[in-house]
């Protein structure tokens, strides 16, 4: 399993690159955590400021302080942070567009407001590459629309595509990555697309081609 990384630190946050297969923090299963892995390379007592689902990799930020954290959770929940996310999915649903649904929440009991704006990066065949830019934060939120648009994300067990269907060189998980993040200070993180997933679009583009940019 790959180790995390540093992306960025300062005195008040650190931004870490997680991979699939790890928590945010442990939730009481035997999935490796970042928690204790910042504990392990002396990062101190880090606060998440948002979450990542287990499947997904890419960006994750913590703050260093209650102050710090708290700032940059009201931040994404203002919807002042911009999130870029990079997804492979079946078929291209258009260039690029935005998904405006509300989504069920079970907690609150109703729907919530849930937008998605997404432009095509790449075709490959019958897949697409997506930039997926949200600007709610509902669970689940970038898989439930794709899935309801009926073009769900590669890889997704909960979310999967019906009549099942084979995908080349498949990586064994989902293809949802947390690319970038910039903060309203101007901060910019950024983490490199993992190697599995890297490996799969040039087995997509075909020997000696480079697939068909939009």
């Amino acid at each position: 399993m790959a180790e995390p990384s540093i992306l960025f630190q300062r005195r008040d946050l650190v931004a870490l690159d997680k991979p699939e297969g790890w928590l945010v923090h442990p939730v009481g299963t035997t999935a490796p955590d970042l928690l204790a892995w910042a504990g392990s390379q002396g990062l101190g007592r880090l606060r998440p400021a948002h979450r990542l689902d287990l499947d997904t990799s890419g960006v994750v930020l913590f703050g260093r302080t209650v102050e710090a954290t708290a700032a940059l959770g009201a931040a994404f929940t203002a919807g002042t942070v911009e999130k870029s996310y990079l997804a492979l999915v079946f078929e291209l649903p258009a260039l690029e567009g935005v998904f405006d649904a509300p989504l069920a929440d079970a907690r609150r009991g109703r729907p919530l407001p849930a937008i998605t704006r997404f432009e095509t990066v790449e075709q490959l065949g019958r897949f697409a590459l997506l930039r997926l830019r949200p600007e709610t934060g509902r669970k689940h939120q970038l898989r439930r629309h794709l899935h309801s648009a009926g073009h769900p994300i590669v890889g997704d067990r909960e979310y999967p595509m019906r009549p099942f269907r084979k995908v080349p060189a498949f990586p064994g998980r989902l293809w949802l990555h947390a690319a970038r993040l910039e903060l309203p200070d101007g901060l910019v993180v950024e983490s490199p697309l993992p190697e599995a997933l890297r490996l799969q679009l040039e087995v997509l583009r075909g020997p000696g081609t480079e697939g068909r940019p939009c």
